[in-house]
């Protein structure tokens, strides 16, 4: 195992900076206050240097290639003069191949299917229902089609407050009729038919079975066949829709099907049927398109939208709109081209000594958990080895997939599209052919756990279970969470906490009742009842018992890297100090933990993920697992029973 280049001047300074910044905006580190306070101010998590370095990258690529292809498509997204100039006549032109923005006259079933099908096949755009390509919930090596509900543009009434609720009805109402008249219909709506596509979409959002309710029964997905479809749900033309969306696969009435939510579908159908001879139908399938296409509209679309997002989605703090039209078009390009970028971002951001230094990170973790199982008093010898054996299998991905930097490979995916810097609408219409095609292709090949869930960027690690494999992408390994030059410290206190607590999700099974038949059951419950208390103490009206897996998680977590960092310095010996930062080399660590932890969490948006998001609030998450830790509270000089230091420490790890 090599040892860590030293750190130079530069980037002493550098993190010294970072870090005497934190201690006043984010922790205010001294004795008294990191005993008992913390004031979390704002969100660590640096990703805009990630799209710098896409941004930045050089402008060019081999003729033809994927990545030539990419750039182009950024390139004619930043061409708003272009874009402006063009104005909506593009779009009425494409809307006029599916019917145009007819609000008069009665619709037909069969031109209903039939530009269902248009939608479906040629645009990416599933206004009643989501397909996909996914692996099989049956069967480990293949994949199979799923169908889902749509992605409603519209928050559901059951997650907003009523009041609220009235507001978001009036806005998107004014939405849909600003659609109207920048579309050319009439703005004062005398058929009423925007309120009427309005009520069509609250209904259908009605017909949505919860996901913890499926999660309740069992039911979170369903085989069947494209024949019993037919029968469950008849108002959909299900083997021509799917046909158009896989060509040219043949497809047929035994074609295998994984539903996700079949009442949903039932209650879909029948509203399709009540609503069928209405204009209301063809509207909504129209403004679910337009919503697909609106990254190619110009500034009056965007704007309109603008306004929608920070009314549905400001307060909750859920996605907005790009302001900077390079993020915007970063963002659109991403959206495409996910591989490309990937494939750009990690050459910039993830040089191999990167790699290899956090695989040698994640390996001096392991071992620490080797150890930390050894001392567990609820855990049976049997069960010990079990664990380790589970801990030696387990699939390890750091940076990137396998494939990313396979160039002929990702170029294959984008040969038969073209691009043209001169109209990017019809640039994102291309893509979104693309994306039929290739889930075409993707339905034809066995499913690979090379696949990850995340892009190469993403600020988040996970693990699947279904694979046995933990992925911690490139974009894990920038500041704060990981620097080069940092003290092993500064790294092992932010990423290596990370690295810990997804390698912790391997023992899931073993906390949950009945898990660990063999384990000392009264020794393990009582270390579960101490965690759940303490959580549900603190005020923030937490489950203790829904959190209980990742909070065990973030305890665990934080115990096992500091001991895998105290295993590496025997290693590495030295240890280098930052100048004027006034801090050990184990207070550091732990500022490190808390430095790459904290956030600010809207307020509104913190209530309504208590009862849908397993993990603790922010500030839980550092208080809860530091509390815990009596080398902590030693290198902090807590005084016991303070607020950082209690008595009675939880653990289950």
């Amino acid at each position: 195992m090599t040892s860590k280049p030293a750190i130079s001047q530069a980037g002493k300074r550098r993190l010294s900076l970072s870090l005497a910044a934190s201690q006043h905006r984010r922790l205010v580190v001294n004795k008294q206050q990191i005993c008992g306070l913390w004031k979390p101010q704002e969100q660590s998590l640096c990703r805009d240097q990630d799209e710098h370095s896409c941004r930045e990258a050089p402008q060019s690529g081999i003729r033809g290639s994927a990545k030539e292809k990419a750039i182009r498509f950024y390139r004619s997204c930043m061409d708003t003069q272009r874009i402006e100039s063009q104005g909506t006549q593009p779009l009425k032109d494409f809307l006029n191949q599916v019917g145009g923005w007819n609000m008069t006259g009665a619709g037909k079933a069969e031109d209903f299917n039939e530009t269902l099908r248009t939608l479906m096949g040629r645009y990416s755009t599933f206004p009643f229902f989501r397909v996909h390509v996914g692996p099989s919930p049956f069967d480990l090596k293949t994949n199979i089609i799923q169908i889902d509900h749509p992605e409603f543009e519209m928050p559901p009434e059951s997650k907003i407050k009523e009041q609220n609720y009235l507001e978001v009805l009036r806005v998107y109402l004014s939405y849909l009729r600003k659609l109207g008249g920048l579309l050319g219909g009439p703005l004062d709506d005398p058929t009423d038919s925007f309120s009427l596509t309005l009520s069509f979409i609250s209904n259908l959002q009605r017909v949505v079975t919860p996901l913890q309710e499926r999660q309740q029964r069992g039911m979170l997905f369903f085989r069947t066949t494209i024949r019993e479809l037919q029968e469950k749900a008849p108002a959909i033309d299900w083997l021509s829709c799917l046909q158009a969306v896989f060509h040219p696969m043949p497809m047929n009435l035994s074609q295998p099907v994984a539903v996700h939510d079949m009442d949903y579908l039932r209650g879909m159908s029948q509203l399709i049927k009540q609503w069928h001879k209405k204009r209301i139908l063809h509207i909504y399938m129209i403004v679910c398109l337009v919503g697909n296409l609106s990254p190619a509209l110009d500034s009056r679309f965007q704007d309109a939208r603008l306004e929608l997002s920070k009314i549905l989605y400001g307060k909750m703090g859920s996605r907005m709109v790009p302001t900077e039209r390079w993020r915007k078009c970063l963002t659109d390009t991403s959206s495409f081209f996910e591989p490309v970028l990937g494939q750009m971002i990690v050459q910039e951001i993830f040089p191999q000594q990167t790699k290899k230094l956090a695989e040698q990170m994640f390996s001096e973790i392991q071992n620490a958990l080797y150890g930390q199982l050894d001392q567990l008093e609820w855990m049976d010898e049997q069960t010990r080895q079990e664990a380790k054996v589970l801990v030696s299998k387990l699939q390890v991905d750091i940076g990137y997939p396998a494939d990313i930097l396979q160039s002929a490979k990702v170029n294959l995916e984008y040969q038969n599209l073209e691009i043209n810097e001169d109209t990017f609408f019809l640039n994102v219409v291309a893509c979104l052919k693309v994306l039929r095609e290739n889930s075409y292709l993707k339905l034809l090949q066995n499913h690979s756990q090379d696949n990850w869930y995340v892009s190469p960027w993403t600020v988040r690690s996970y693990y699947s279970i279904r694979h046995h494999m933990v992925v911690f992408p490139a974009g894990m390994f920038r500041s704060p969470f990981f620097h080069m030059e940092f003290p092993s410290a500064v790294n092992f206190g932010a990423i290596g906490v990370f690295m810990a607590h997804e390698l912790l999700h391997t023992f899931y099974g073993y906390v949950l009742p009945g898990g660990c038949p063999t384990c000392n059951s009264s020794a393990l419950q009582k270390s579960i009842d101490c965690l759940v208390e303490q959580y549900e103490s603190y005020g923030f009206k937490v489950n203790g018992t829904f959190t209980l897996l990742e909070n065990t998680a973030d305890t665990g977590g934080l115990a096992i890297a500091y001991q895998a960092y105290k295993n590496w310095l025997k290693k590495h010996k030295e240890e280098k100090d930052l100048p004027k930062i006034g801090l050990s080399h184990d207070q550091l660590f732990y500022l490190s933990f808390a430095h790459a932890m904290c956030g600010h969490q809207d307020p509104e948006k913190l209530q309504s993920s208590l009862n849908t998001d397993p993990h603790s609030p922010l500030p839980l998450r550092v208080c809860g697992s530091v509390s815990n830790s009596q080398d902590f509270a030693k290198h902090f000089y807590c005084p016991s029973g303070s607020p950082m230091n209690p008595h009675k420490k939880c653990h289950i790890w």
